[in-house]
């Protein structure tokens, strides 16, 4: 590269005259080059960082994404984890402890065992770090509410083993074989009436079957009412003690009469379509101290973990009353 030369023109002389930098003017202008390159080096390899991956980034990048996803599986399924947990904590407190006449748990005891649930809402803003602190709030959770919870049936197991009788007593089966029911027509709670179409609550589970299915006593207990009832149909009603009473309405017909002892598993009538009835099923209802109670809670003998799960879901789904 050729250097510049510079001319001055001098009017004593009518000319030009060639102009020479001085020393700190040539170093200048060295210095000046040198950093121009060294900025325009820096500008290209900053690009090339950022816009072009190496292999090994490639492969980083792709293993921190998998990371990310596996985090996001555990944390959902912590989440149902501790689903489930509230469910057996709930039907702890408010349904095996009365069965067995057991105190409810202690303040102290239901805040170790509650927790929230929700905070996936938010999962796309949490960085890796946050997401590993929630995960690891949750386990700590799940982890504590277990230890209290198998303390918890360690002292119902005791209790049961001292109230044979009254476990005798208490309603523990379906009324219906399970190869035996079509669908789940209707669950506990607020549906719609068929007829009026009305809101209202629905005070058991109505199963939809054939007309003489075999209807099943789900406990030991006194046959108080095996008679047509208004709205029922033809209901038998076994008082089984213990402030337990149970209800089977719009049967076809009956198999005992009032003042009949009965034994859990003692077929007490057949499906039918009488009283208020939109279709041939069974309406059942489980009592106690004369309060309508889940019937879903009362299937803990003869269904296993997974027909019992799938009996929860056919109630939540089902929305229309047959009666």
């Amino acid at each position: 590269m050729s250097k510049k030369v510079y001319y001055r023109y001098n009017p004593a002389t009518d000319g030009y005259e060639r102009v020479y930098p001085t020393r700190a003017q040539e170093l200048w202008g060295k210095a000046r080059h040198v950093l121009f390159a060294s900025m325009t080096c820096t500008v290209i390899v900053a690009a090339i960082y950022y816009m072009w991956e190496t292999p090994r980034e490639k492969i980083l990048r792709k293993q921190n994404a998998a990371l990310r996803e596996r985090l996001d599986i555990l944390g959902r399924r912590l989440d149902a984890s501790a689903e489930v947990m509230d469910d057996i904590i709930t039907r702890d407190d408010n349904f095996y402890r009365v069965m067995m006449g057991a105190p409810r748990l202690s303040a102290s005891e239901l805040d170790a065992l509650t927790g929230t649930h929700d905070e996936y809402a938010r999962i796309g803003t949490l960085s890796d770090a946050e997401l590993i602190s929630m995960l690891s709030r949750k386990m700590d959770l799940v982890e504590e509410q277990l230890a209290v919870q198998s303390r918890s049936f360690d002292e119902l197991r005791r209790l049961a083993s001292t109230n044979s009788d009254r476990i005798q007593h208490i309603p523990s089966i379906q009324p219906l074989r399970s190869e035996s029911m079509k669908r789940m027509a209707s669950g506990y709670g607020y549906r719609s009436d068929p007829v009026y179409g009305t809101s209202r609550f629905h005070e058991g589970l109505d199963f939809a079957s054939d007309i003489g299915t075999p209807v099943y006593a789900t406990a030991r207990g006194r046959v108080v009412k095996a008679e047509w009832e208004s709205g029922y149909g033809n209901m038998v009603e076994i008082d089984h003690g213990y402030d337990y009473v149970t209800r089977y309405a719009h049967l076809s017909k009956f198999n005992v009469r009032a003042g009949d002892v009965v034994g859990r598993g003692d077929v007490v009538g057949a499906v039918g379509n009488t009283g208020k009835s939109t279709g041939s099923h069974l309406h059942y209802e489980v009592r106690y101290k004369d309060t309508p109670q889940n019937p879903i809670n009362y299937y803990f003998m003869d269904i296993t973990p997974e027909e019992y799960n799938e009996l929860i879901r056919m109630a939540e789904n089902a929305g229309h009353v047959m009666d």
